[in-house]
């Protein structure tokens, strides 16, 4: 279509002015599961070189960016959302040569990339977690996480009532320290870091600027609600497993989901974003009670996006969904952000 053919709904000013916003505002994107998409060298595992080998059905789709699900050295506990390097590329996928060849051949191709970070938590196989290992219970390497002393006379009961989103308390004993707990709000196998501490901050924006600086567009953020967690760790007071009070978007006055210590990060990680030319973004995973609690996150100086996840929950009802739809817009039309309606991801039914 030449600009002489422009449909008279738009025309030639609402292009031009359409061409001028951000891309992450309009962008469609796609998301690989690098494990599953395509197998470059027929050991049966897909890879790094698969995807590129095979980019082009993605970009017949007509697609803007995709969206890679993690591909970081992982014990595969949690799909790879327990990471043990998040600057590094699983062996079994390929090497940071094959992401960054990758970067490349989409940005050859016209489309923008993705990577997922987890910020909440790492695997257990992590350098940090591995160097609590006989370290004493206020050492530097438990000040990374969340080590607490439990109840009851000598420590036997969980610090809290908080429960995993796995299912279960949230709370695995530390060996070699009786009484001492640490805090998992996922598995056992992902030991949450604290954001309380400076070295976390310094850790995480060391990541971001790895993958910002060899050309990544944009990161996922896993769980972007959640990192901060209220001071004292009070219980939490509801009978429902954490996975439960997500899908159901319970988590309203939660002392560990949705604080609002939480946003200060994201102001902190989008002055890192703003730093780079051409526009790098965010997306986050935050699963709160209500469109306008979402609308928090993508504020002028925190996250670029957010997913939208009351949007994805809606059953395929008119009524319900006009509701849904309008609400959404209100909320995010407050803070001058777009919405991001979310079809699908790896966590919920597909369409």
């Amino acid at each position: 279509m030449t600009s002489t053919e422009l449909p008279e709904r738009e025309g030639n000013a609402g292009l031009a002015s359409r061409l001028e916003r951000p891309w992450w505002r309009d962008a469609v994107v796609y998301q690989i599961y690098p494990r599953s998409f395509a197998d470059s060298d027929g050991d049966g595992l897909g890879d790094i070189p698969g995807i590129r080998q095979r980019l082009q059905h993605v970009v017949d789709l007509g697609v803007d960016a995709i969206w890679l699900s993690p591909f970081y050295p992982s014990p595969l506990l949690d799909g790879g959302y327990d990471v043990a390097d998040p600057r590094d590329v699983d062996p079994r996928l390929g090497t940071v040569e094959d992401l960054r060849g990758l970067v490349q051949d989409c940005h050859a191709n016209g489309l923008k990339i993705f990577v997922d970070v987890v910020p909440n938590h790492f695997s257990w196989a992590h350098r940090w977690f591995r160097e609590t290992a006989g370290a004493a219970i206020d050492s530097p390497e438990w000040a990374r996480f969340h080590a607490v002393r439990g109840r009851g006379e000598n420590g036997e009961l969980e610090p809290n009532d908080w429960k995993s989103a796995f299912g279960g308390p949230a709370w695995t004993p530390i060996e070699g320290h009786a009484g001492w707990w640490y805090l998992h709000l996922f598995d056992s196998s992902q030991p949450d870091v604290n954001w309380d501490n400076p070295e976390v901050h310094a850790d995480f924006i060391s990541t971001l600027r790895f993958w910002f600086d060899m050309g990544v567009d944009g990161f996922r953020i896993d769980v972007a609600h959640g990192l901060v967690k209220a001071p004292g760790y009070p219980d939490e007071g509801k009978p429902e497993d954490g996975h439960a009070q997500v899908l159901a978007g319970a988590i309203a006055d939660s002392p560990h989901w949705d604080q609002p210590g939480v946003h200060d990060i994201w102001r902190e990680w989008r002055r890192v974003a703003d730093e780079y030319t051409p526009d790098r973004a965010y997306v986050g995973e935050a699963w709160v009670a209500t469109p306008e609690a979402q609308a928090a996150y993508t504020r002028p100086d925190e996250l670029h996006t957010t997913f939208n996840f009351h949007f994805l929950k809606t059953w395929w009802e008119a009524d319900k969904l006009r509701e849904v739809i309008g609400r959404s817009l209100l909320s995010s039309a407050a803070v001058g952000a777009p919405c991001t309606w979310v079809l699908s991801n790896h966590d919920v039914w597909r369409p």
